[in-house]
């Protein structure tokens, strides 16, 4: 099942030098997370996604006025769709270059990546669930994309 995600507000945040850990204080004062470690999440309600090196976005939540950091909002940026079910795994495989598998990629565990041919974000967020996170220009092709994968699947377990 694929749907929509309405995440609330999202700002990347990309602490200055030196500032990651005073930046992590400020998060956790703010909304109870921290900044996360890379290819790492945190929190379940308001969460912080890694998204590249020492940049993360803060999904759900407002941002706290953050000093030691570059704060810009993202709100309108991302489309973001949750896939989910027994075969999810076989379908993202046929469209992400990385291992998903729960073995390898756990709850928590976030990357970027290709989804097919666009760059966007993968976070592993139940056993059989994820959440696939592209520019928003790219939805319909993110959903195109991911029901042609489920489709050639299910083919497949005929």
């Amino acid at each position: 099942m694929i749907t929509e995600v309405d995440a609330g507000p999202i700002t990347l945040v990309a602490p200055l030098d030196g500032g990651r850990k005073a930046t992590s204080e400020a998060l956790k004062a703010a909304i109870g997370i921290g900044f996360p470690n890379p290819n790492r999440t945190q929190g379940t309600g308001p969460r912080a996604i890694w998204c590249g090196m020492e940049q993360a976005l803060i999904v759900g939540a407002a941002c706290p006025d953050l000093p030691q950091a570059v704060c810009v909002d993202h709100t309108d940026a991302w489309a973001i769709v949750r896939i989910e079910g027994d075969q999810v795994e076989d379908v993202l495989a046929r469209l992400v270059p990385i291992d998903l598998r729960s073995a390898v990629f756990k709850r928590g565990h976030t990357a970027r990546t290709f989804i097919g041919h666009m760059n966007g974000g993968v976070t592993r967020v139940g056993a059989n669930a994820f959440e696939v996170m592209v520019m928003r220009s790219m939805a319909g092709t993110l959903v195109h994309d991911l029901e042609s994968a489920a489709n050639g699947v299910a083919a497949r377990s005929v």
